[in-house]
């Protein structure tokens, strides 16, 4: 039967009428279930949760493939309780935390050794701390220990250094004797930004373990080789950072393999770099590093990284995987040889490179203006007759509730240790200051 002239229309309508009424069931249906989870928040699903069943996952996997003497993730330990549980393990947590804290950003212009150069390629504070970093990792992987942790410590162990490397550190221990503090010491200011300073007075609730490798963290110090020292909780850390803070000459052992490894580390990355540092600026030519060292470790930052990580992670000792652990014999360590000849080319350096008259130059300018900063900044915090105008951070900090118990002292102290070298001097300047130049 031929179809009339409407039914064509009339076929489309219905059509529609259908797909319209399908649509609105489909947002009907939407709009019912958010409804639902809204009135009944515990039968939504987590969205989450698939993350969470990975991160339990890894905790069991670090069980398996690390050394039953390594530091796992789960055993980190907080001075704060944390409710919410996130889909990190807690020591990548930690380096997260620090990676974006405000002294780490300030780590981007700070004196490693030589300051004041105009120089793009001399070594500062954040590349060496990358370097540490990264060597650390390597020798904690064939070691079959935590990296995540190791990566934390690395990263934050100098966070506490203050402009000009150890010359400022020097200058700065000198005013806080001065002014009835404890002398300065850059590793314990690590622990000071990171657990107090940070957000503002709350810090960044690291864990114990990262915290504690930080402290113990001195790479000035030789040792062939170095065993941890376990502690339980935070009130040993705290007895074991007031020890410290009490004598400046305590040799700190670190509590984990993990710190005991960033340790040796610092060393490996600081002690090749800066040969090539001071050939770059003329202070020495290679043919003056001792033939000794020379011979055993190389000439080359790169001959004598290798050859120093790869002797440090034959001799040391650490369980293997699958095995029973020993803690007794557990320690990070290198070779007589190579530790002899480590130890002389440290000579070397301190003799040839770090008290070297071109790198002192500009020091009696340098201590001066700490002086002169430290003293301007204690005279308004005290008294508000300071010579110039302070700045809005320092104030800020005395009216903060969480650092409103800090000495005028204390709070100059902080807040001269996180200042960048540049800002330093900018600083200084505007206090009436002669300041040194780039060269």
């Amino acid at each position: 039967m031929p179809r009339s002239k409407y039914s064509w229309g009339i076929a489309l309508y219905c059509t529609l009428d259908g797909v319209f009424n399908n649509i609105n069931q489909t947002f009907i249906t939407f709009f019912y279930r958010i409804i639902q989870s809204l009135k009944n928040p515990m039968s939504a699903p987590d969205p989450h949760a698939p993350l969470l069943t990975i991160l339990n996952e890894l905790n069991r996997d670090e069980q398996r493939r690390l050394s039953p003497a390594a530091t796992l993730s789960i055993h980190a330990q907080r001075r704060k309780n944390e409710t919410r549980r996130g889909h990190r393990q807690a020591y990548a947590l930690d380096a997260d935390r620090i990676l974006h804290s405000r002294a780490y950003t300030r780590y981007i212009d700070k004196t490693q050794v030589f300051c004041l150069i105009a120089n793009d390629h001399i070594t500062h504070r954040v590349l060496h701390v990358q370097l540490v970093s990264r060597i650390a990792r390597t020798i904690g992987r064939f070691l079959h220990l935590n990296e995540d942790l190791i990566e934390a410590i690395a990263l934050g162990h100098d966070i506490g250094h203050p402009p000009f490397g150890h010359d400022g550190e020097h200058f700065l221990a000198a005013l806080c004797t001065k002014h009835g503090l404890p002398p300065f010491q850059h590793n314990i200011q690590s622990i000071r930004f990171l657990d107090q300073l940070e957000r503002q007075g709350q810090g960044c609730n690291l864990s114990l373990q990262t915290l504690d490798g930080i402290l113990c963290h001195d790479g000035e110090l030789h040792a062939r080789h170095l065993t941890p020292l376990p502690i339980q909780n935070f009130t040993d850390f705290d007895q074991k950072l007031a020890a410290k803070q009490a004598d400046p000459t305590i040799n700190l052992h670190p509590a984990t393999l993990e710190g005991c490894v960033v340790r040796m580390a610092d060393t490996i990355a600081y002690i090749g770099r800066d040969i090539e540092d001071a050939i770059t600026l003329k202070l020495i030519k290679r043919a003056d590093i001792p033939r000794s060292c020379r011979h055993i470790l190389g000439e080359s930052n790169g001959s004598i990284v290798y050859n120093l990580v790869t002797d440090l992670i034959t001799n040391s000792q650490v369980a293997a995987p699958g095995t029973q652990n020993d803690p007794t014999t557990n320690h990070i360590g290198f070779s007589d040889e190579i530790a002899g000849a480590l130890k002389e080319l440290k000579q070397f350096n301190y003799a040839s490179i770090y008290l070297h008259p071109q790198t002192k130059t500009s020091m009696p300018l340098i201590k001066n203006c700490y002086e002169t900063l430290f003293e301007s900044y204690l005279g308004y915090l005290e008294n508000n007759n300071a010579t110039m105008a302070a700045p809005s951070e320092l104030t800020s900090n005395m009216a903060n509730p969480h650092l409103s118990n800090q000495t005028p002292a204390t709070v100059a102290r902080d807040y001269i240790a996180g200042m960048t070298d540049d800002f330093f001097l900018k600083q200084a300047k505007a206090a009436g200051c002669t300041v040194p130049q780039k060269q």
